[in-house]
This record gives C-alpha cells, sequence and structure tokens, in this order.
C-alpha cells in the first residue's frame, strides 16, 4: 500500500489529470453503449409488440366501414388494379 501511494505521488500533476480525463471519456463512452443498447432493445422490442398485434390481434378479412365496408385485403387489391 505504502509503494502505491509512494508512486501515485511521484506522478506528475498533468499526468493525474489526463488519467483521469481518460477515466471520464471511458465512462462516458460505456453509458452511452447502455444507452444505445437499450434503444434497440426497446425499439426492436416495440416492433415485434405491433407484429405480434397485426398477426393475432387485427382481423384483415373483417369489412370496414371507411373503406366502403371492404376488408383491406379486398381494399388495397383493388387499390394496385385502380
Amino acid at each position: 500500500a505504502k509503494l502505491k501511494a509512494l508512486l501515485r505521488k511521484a506522478k506528475p500533476r498533468t499526468q493525474k489529470a489526463i488519467d483521469r480525463w481518460i477515466a471520464k471519456i471511458f465512462a462516458g463512452m460505456h453509458q452511452l453503449l447502455q444507452k444505445l443498447r437499450l434503444f434497440k432493445l426497446t425499439r426492436n422490442r416495440s416492433k415485434a409488440d405491433v407484429f405480434d398485434y397485426i398477426e393475432r390481434f387485427y382481423n384483415p378479412k373483417r369489412r370496414h366501414s371507411t373503406l366502403g365496408y371492404l376488408s383491406p385485403i379486398e381494399f388495397e387489391r383493388r387499390a394496385r388494379l385502380a
């Protein structure tokens, strides 16, 4: 422990400042990477939830009054032909 303390005192002040600066940069980069991973996970999870809703709960054969009482599939088919 005494040796480490002596070595710390032996470092010039500017080197200590540079070491702290580098440590702060790496800490900031680490936090940024964690946030990006979280965003990516949440975005992918959101996409999966929307897909799940469409596949499980949305009825593509149900007729909609706003589509002229056509199913969404029939409406899109007619729109492509027009």
